[in-house]
């Protein structure tokens, strides 16, 4: 599961208007771990960045609490991102989104975002579940 910019900004502050709709998200993702579903929430570093997620601000120890882990953007990732800005005409941010899709090993991959347009542009022909906030 990704979490796109809006996401991340929606989390980071309760009183961001979708805060209540990310965490429903997350209350069904401990649902499904209880049950023993693997999900592994994930973050672009550039995502991140561009949300203003300083994992080390008091603010952040709710957002922390989630687990949810970076991937940060290295050469194989950057390689790929720069074909999909390329291709799709999409910032750094949604491409490097659409690296860690195109790299990811899982079965089952959900991208929480504001804007699916960007999102099914990014993801190639990945098979993605595009959660709209």
């Amino acid at each position: 599961m990704l979490l796109d910019n809006e996401a991340v900004q929606a989390l980071v502050d309760p009183r961001h208007h979708e805060h209540r709709a990310v965490l429903a998200v997350f209350e069904v993702v401990a649902q499904r771990k209880q049950r023993g579903a693997v999900v592994d929430p994930v973050v672009p570093t550039a995502v991140r960045v561009e949300a203003g997620w300083d994992r080390t601000a008091p603010s952040a120890a709710l957002v922390n609490s989630l687990r949810i882990r970076d991937v940060a953007l290295d050469g194989l990732l950057a390689d790929r991102a720069v074909q999909i800005r390329d291709h799709a005409r999409v910032s750094v941010v949604d491409a490097h989104l659409g690296a860690v899709v195109a790299t990811a090993t899982a079965e089952r991959i959900s991208v929480i975002t504001s804007d699916a347009e960007d999102m099914l542009a990014v993801v190639g022909n990945a098979a993605v579940t595009v959660v709209p906030l």
